[in-house]
């Protein structure tokens, strides 16, 4: 793969995170250049006879902020006109950065009165009259903003993961059940799945262009990503909400958080849920828990799937080491290989996507926003859960040393994120050793 290629996922992940870690450790929250030029035009070129869609933030983070802009452009596409009504955050300053990078980009800003921090912010938000809610908070409070928009029947952007443990999975699940019951559009982080060369490639796959799937691995190798430092005016619990990703209450631990994307194409092309998984982790290069918390940095694990059928997946944040971003499909009569933009399968039936490709994170957008304007079925909300569970008894497994299976995952007990937080005293948990008893 050409890692320089502007739509391989190494690429964009590697420009998406160095900017969001450089807004995080600033302290900022504003959009990119073109995001902004984006919006100022949509804003400028908006008529008023297009009808007006109502979105809310929660979560103004880089991520947050880059889904609200990504949702404005969207409305070129759709036909809606944006308007941006509320946002939430649980710090001030992020909140205030998002808000200005509206104005920034010629965008009427959120009044005062609409602008929400603190732990419940969610909840004032969902009062608000928006018609889309964007949840972009980290992973390990979606499960209980998601039940929260969806009490208030207000169509959903949700990031990926959407839980860290099988308890925040059980309640997306429940959740999820209710939107479909209430008609509401649900649209996850999961950008493959609006990507035009995946889907063109799923359709190949499923129809048997590469005869029976026997086999998958899947990929995502790369180094380091941002970190914030503890700072000794600053309680344990908000030290850890500004690193979150280094620590698995708040993140699900690397595998969960970014290792799900490629987790969820194994889904899409297995279409089952894996039997059982066993694998191995640990952590050797990010050792500082001042830094790094208290996850692993590579991980690497077999899933069995129905039909004696396997995925070997292998991801790992290590500084110099190689990177690596794809699928491969192994068929009975062929192979896919898979990668943001690319699409190549060999075999009898031999194809190469040389489609148009659009920007997947701003389709995934429009696709929301077209389903709400022509009342079709859309709902990712079941499936991104199943895809966030596949990640989450991978942790497990290499955390305890043990086979998880399916049902062991989704009906654990065992609870990573609590129901209620506070900013206080919050111990950082121990490095899980495999065999030592804990798998979360």
């Amino acid at each position: 793969m050409n890692s320089m290629n502007p739509m391989n996922p190494l690429h964009i992940e590697n420009t998406r995170r160095s900017f969001l870690g450089t807004s995080i450790a600033a302290g900022l929250a504003l959009p990119t250049a073109f995001s902004l030029l984006s919006a100022r035009a949509h804003a400028q070129d908006a008529k008023s006879a297009a009808p007006k869609l109502k979105i809310a933030v929660v979560g103004c983070g880089g991520r947050g902020t880059g889904a609200m802009f990504n949702a404005i452009d969207a409305g070129k596409t759709s036909g809606y006109t944006i308007e941006v009504v509320a946002l939430g955050d649980l710090f001030a300053e992020r909140v205030a950065r998002a808000n200005a990078g509206l104005v920034q980009a010629g965008i009427q800003e959120v009044s005062a009165q609409f602008l929400f921090t603190g732990f419940d912010a969610y909840k004032r938000v969902c009062e608000t009259d928006c018609d889309v809610i964007i949840l972009a908070t980290p992973p390990g409070f979606r499960s209980i903003h998601f039940a929260a928009a969806v009490e208030a029947k207000k169509h959903i952007f949700t990031e990926k993961p959407v839980a860290v443990d099988g308890p925040g999975v059980r309640r997306f699940l429940a959740a999820a059940a209710k939107s479909k019951e209430l008609g509401l559009k649900v649209v996850a982080g999961t950008q493959r799945r609006h990507e035009q060369s995946y889907i063109e490639a799923m359709e190949r796959i499923h129809r048997g262009d590469i005869g029976k799937v026997v086999a998958a691995r899947c990929y995502w190798n790369m180094g380091s990503l941002w970190n914030v430092s503890p700072e000794a005016t600053k309680t344990e619990v908000e030290n850890q909400v500004r690193n979150w990703l280094y620590h698995s209450w708040l993140s699900g631990d690397h595998i969960v958080e970014q290792h799900v994307h490629q987790l969820d194409v194994m889904q899409w092309v297995m279409q089952a849920d894996p039997v059982l998984v066993r694998g191995v982790g640990g952590r050797q290069s990010r050792t500082d828990a001042k830094l790094y918390g208290h996850i692993f940095d590579h991980f690497g694990l077999e899933y069995v799937y129905p039909g004696d059928r396997f995925v070997l997946s292998m991801c790992r944040q290590q500084d110099g080491t190689d990177g690596k971003v794809e699928e491969i499909i192994s068929g009975s009569e062929g192979m896919a290989e898979l990668n943001s933009g690319v699409a190549n399968l060999t075999g009898p039936k031999a194809w190469k996507f040389n489609g148009k490709q659009t920007n997947p994170y701003l389709q995934e957008h429009v696709d929301l926003q077209n389903a709400i304007r022509t009342s079709s079925p859309l709902n990712e909300g079941e499936q991104v859960a199943k895809s966030t569970l596949v990640a989450i008894m991978g942790r497990m497994a290499a955390y305890s040393g043990k086979d998880v299976t399916w049902e062991q995952a989704l009906t654990s007990d065992e609870v990573l994120m609590p129901e209620a937080v506070e900013f206080g005293p919050r111990p950082e948990a121990p490095v899980a050793i495999p065999g030592k008893g804990a798998s979360t």
